[in-house]
């Protein structure tokens, strides 16, 4: 087995074999796309079994990596996060239930909830007890995120003890339109008709949610985050538990008890799967409770790259965990080498194959290809925003050779349909001619 220093990989197995005749009809492929023609791209690809890189074409230049930042956050996660999630620490002190949260993002998430939490704290006979105004290193925005953004469902608040998902959803029942949770239902006005198609606001610094039409149509739904306070989730917890807890301020002993809740290979396959960028960012937050014992992932960052990230050939900036900042920026070459140390973290194949989408079956990439003989043959993270499409991942051959890509597109116009499918037009042919 390949149990060399990460940093030994890179020196003695870092060989382009660019005369191939196989590797010459990729290079002439990328050379001639009329799609990549038009905006910057990075390509890199190896092989797993020869340990060696195959080719790469600007796979040393840096580029905004979008999700597939969230590659970085699974490999984090599975150095610092154990097989379950940490839900909640607490103490018990006579007849009070004093609770921290952790970061744990699926306390009554809607796909997640293991209602391990709930129970806890529904059926305890203690007085409960939060304690709040833990201080995070950082605000509850990650650097370089859009604040226009505030009220887009794929940018929740990063909190302690999310709720929720930290979101409002809004949705269609027979003659009118509800809440989950219902507690935000008299926060909801009626406001001007600007607009033929129901839409729903909400104010930035405050909880109230415009509707701008009392027509409700059928099926429909729509998640707007929430504004986070302390006093906000004690309010969520009273009405969600339906009895009394109390806000307080309260040091942390050294000895506390953990509560766990989901498996976390099922949080980090939903966080790939359909790139959840709540998902990523709270669990850097769990990840960081885990190893420091506070919140604190500006430092976790720090760490990793001098453990893990310092061998990459390339140097690397990351400044969150969702790709959401365009301040990050990486290689296709170092994504490539990440992959390669993610699957010698999780060795079994089927175990790796879980934590990303199949190609033409599941999340981000189930349009994106067809079955060959009926099955998928990539296992990928996308990662899209404006003018940036990439996609970093697995592939198994016709040949049965196993490889790990990255594709890396930036600063293109317009829609990313037609990079996306250039993408998988030539991870296609790949496929069929190894």
């Amino acid at each position: 087995m390949r149990k060399f220093l990460f940093s030994v990989w890179v020196f003695f197995f870092s060989i382009y074999s660019a005369n191939s005749q196989d590797i010459w009809l990729i290079q002439r492929l990328l050379e001639n796309s009329p799609v990549l023609k038009s905006h910057f791209f990075g390509f890199s690809l190896y092989d797993i079994e020869q340990n060696r890189f195959l080719m790469g074409s600007n796979e040393d230049k840096h580029f905004t990596p979008a999700s597939n930042t969230k590659i970085f956050t699974l490999f984090t996660a599975l150095k610092n996060i154990g097989d379950s999630i940490p839900a909640i620490q607490y103490i018990e002190k006579g007849d009070s239930l004093l609770f921290w949260g952790t970061g744990d993002p699926t306390f009554l998430h809607p796909k997640l909830d293991s209602g391990k939490v709930y129970n806890f704290l529904s059926e305890t006979d203690k007085k409960l007890f939060y304690v709040g105004g833990i201080p995070t290193e950082e605000p509850f925005y990650r650097m370089g995120w859009a604040m226009e953004d505030y009220e887009e469902y794929y940018q929740p608040e990063i909190t302690p003890f999310p709720i929720y998902g930290n979101v409002v959803t809004f949705k269609a029942i027979p003659w009118q339109l509800i809440t989950i949770p219902r507690f935000f239902m008299d926060s909801m006005v009626i406001g001007n008709a600007d607009t033929d198609r129901l839409q729903i606001r909400r104010k930035f610094d405050e909880n109230i949610y415009f509707r701008n039409s009392p027509v409700i149509p059928k099926n429909f739904t729509t998640q707007k985050p929430f504004k986070y306070s302390d006093e906000l989730c004690i309010q969520l917890l009273q009405d969600t538990l339906q009895k009394q807890v109390e806000f307080i301020q309260y040091p942390k002993p050294a000895e506390v008890k953990t509560l766990f809740s989901v498996a976390t290979r099922d949080v980090l396959r939903e966080m790939m799967l359909v790139s959840d960028n709540f998902l990523a960012e709270q669990l850097m937050m769990v990840a960081a409770m885990n190893r420091y014992g506070e919140f604190n992932t500006a430092q976790l960052r720090k760490d990793m790259e001098a453990s893990y990230y310092t061998y990459f050939t390339d140097k690397i900036n990351l400044y969150d965990g969702s790709g959401l900042s365009p301040y990050n920026k990486v290689t296709a070459r170092s994504l490539v080498e990440l992959l390669l140390m993610i699957e010698q973290e999780v060795t079994e194949v089927d175990k790796l194959r879980y934590l990303f989408a199949a190609g033409g079956v599941e999340g981000t990439l189930k349009t994106a290809y067809r079955l060959d003989s009926g099955s998928p043959f990539i296992w990928a993270k996308t990662g899209t925003i404006s003018g940036v499409y990439c996609q970093s991942g697995y592939i198994q051959t016709r040949g049965g050779r196993n490889l790990i890509f990255s594709f890396l597109n930036n600063n293109f116009i317009g829609s990313a349909t037609p990079v996306r499918k250039e993408v998988a037009r030539i991870m296609t042919f790949i496929r069929e001619n190894f």
